[in-house]
């Protein structure tokens, strides 16, 4: 069983970023695993804005980056790039804060033309902290659709793709075996 930390990058409090993150964090713990969600637009913007890691907040959200065994990163794309949010807390983690790790990046956005956003924006800045980058996936804002009682649905097509990414960084996630006494 890992413990996987997702990080919902979107400054938005309706997002559909943040429900597909728990929506894959939910996924993981379905499959065994521990699995949290770390939403960056509640950590505190002074403290972010002048990376001031002695802030309580920011450095436990720091610390939860250290003790997870694998991310999942979710961001918006915003004029072709993840979110400024994302961004900023990535720039005041250690330099090698993914080492090892793997990480599944996801990203929402309002057209297909961002879809590159994944490979050309998020994924060399996760290979410089170390991560260990599985495939990812893009979903168009309009394929996920949430009910009065907040629950997320995904287009059908996306759902699949999903569920075939996280099939393929369950496989990277390390395995913990517990010794016992014999």
């Amino acid at each position: 069983m890992a413990t996987v930390l997702a990080l919902s990058g979107s400054p938005s409090r309706t997002s559909r970023t943040a429900l597909l993150a728990e929506h894959t964090a939910s996924d993981l713990r379905s499959r065994g695993h521990r699995s949290f969600v770390l939403a960056l637009r509640d950590l505190p913007a002074a403290a972010l804005l002048s990376a001031d890691t002695h802030d309580t907040s920011l450095a436990r959200a720091v610390d939860l980056v250290a003790e997870s065994d694998a991310l999942v990163v979710a961001t918006p794309i915003y004029k072709a790039a993840y979110s400024g949010l994302l961004k900023t807390f990535l720039d005041l983690l250690p330099q090698h804060a993914f080492a090892g790790k793997p990480v599944l990046p996801l990203a929402t956005g309002g057209s297909p033309a961002h879809v590159l956003a994944l490979d050309y924006a998020l994924r060399p800045v996760l290979t410089a902290l170390g991560a260990q980058v599985t495939q990812g996936w893009f979903v168009l804002d309009r394929h996920i659709t949430t009910a009065p009682d907040g629950a997320m649905t995904l287009d059908h097509n996306d759902e699949l793709k999903l569920a075939n990414v996280t099939d393929q960084f369950v496989l990277a996630l390390p395995s913990r075996t517990l010794l016992t006494a014999a």
